[in-house]
């Protein structure tokens, strides 16, 4: 893999490393968790200091980062699905413990942003007794919480339904052509024939097999859009200082358990 895709709201050392053509996707990924490192640092200066209109642009620079990884993620899964879809080549054996179709599930994005909000309140209950709100996710009006839910209530729909697709994807592993196809080798091995031997055979093994891949780019593709539709929806109902509290919380989330996740594989 030569070239990966860029956006403006990528950095440069991303930029440079998908130029130079990273050999594997755990070497973008490497890249791409420092400058996510980069980005949160950023984020909680601006949390402390800025103002509404100032958080927006850095907002959209992280939605951008995250927008540029799951280009390149479409690209590597072009050349290897199964790779992305074995996340413990490219993160900890932890993380990929909990992921959902090579990453994490849709829905978990509305449960991040529960935890925080609560925890945000709580921290605030005094201040807004007394009219006086921070600007972060305790401070969510009425009608933002009307909007999430409906916004949930539509993830949990379509996740659901891609999680019935692949369920039925992977039914066929056991359909007829397969079985039948399975049985023929079978004989053929117990006949001391091996199928490499069989040229025609053996392109029928490739052919099933592909075509097996190409149903499971299709799941990861539909996935890996819901994820980043749903960041964008969450994030677009939000004030960017909301935003800003959101995705702090959601690369801290990240970047510890993905460290944790490393420490205890070492160990």
């Amino acid at each position: 893999m030569s070239i990966l895709p860029s956006s403006s709201g990528a950095s440069t050392s991303t930029k440079q490393k998908s130029n130079s053509g990273p050999t594997t996707f755990k070497t973008f990924f490497e890249c791409w968790l420092v400058e996510q490192d980069q980005h949160l640092q950023d984020l909680v200066a601006i949390s402390q200091t800025s103002t509404e209109e100032q958080s927006r642009c850095p907002v959209q620079k992280v939605l951008d980062h995250y927008e540029h990884y799951y280009k390149a993620k479409a690209e590597w899964s072009k050349q290897d699905v199964l790779a992305i879809l074995s996340p413990s080549s490219w993160t900890s054996t932890f993380e990929a413990a909990f992921l959902w179709i090579g990453g994490w599930r849709p829905t978990m994005a509305f449960q991040l942003l529960y935890s925080k909000s609560g925890i945000q309140l709580e921290s605030q209950l005094y201040q807004l007794i007394h009219g006086l709100g921070k600007g972060d996710l305790g401070d969510l009006s009425p009608s933002q919480i009307v909007r999430i839910d409906k916004l949930q209530a539509k993830t949990v729909k379509e996740e659901k339904n891609i999680s019935e697709k692949l369920a039925k994807h992977e039914g066929t592993l056991a359909d007829s052509c397969m079985i039948k196809l399975t049985h023929m080798v079978s004989e053929m091995m117990r006949r001391g024939d091996g199928y490499e031997e069989g040229v025609g055979v053996e392109v029928e093994v490739e052919l099933a097999m592909e075509l097996k891949k190409e149903g499971l780019k299709e799941m990861l593709r539909r996935a890996d859009d819901l994820r980043l539709k749903t960041l964008k929806a969450l994030i677009d109902i939000m004030t960017p200082s909301q935003g800003v509290h959101y995705l702090i919380a959601a690369a801290e989330l990240h970047l510890r358990i993905h460290e944790w996740g490393k420490v205890r594989d070492g160990k």
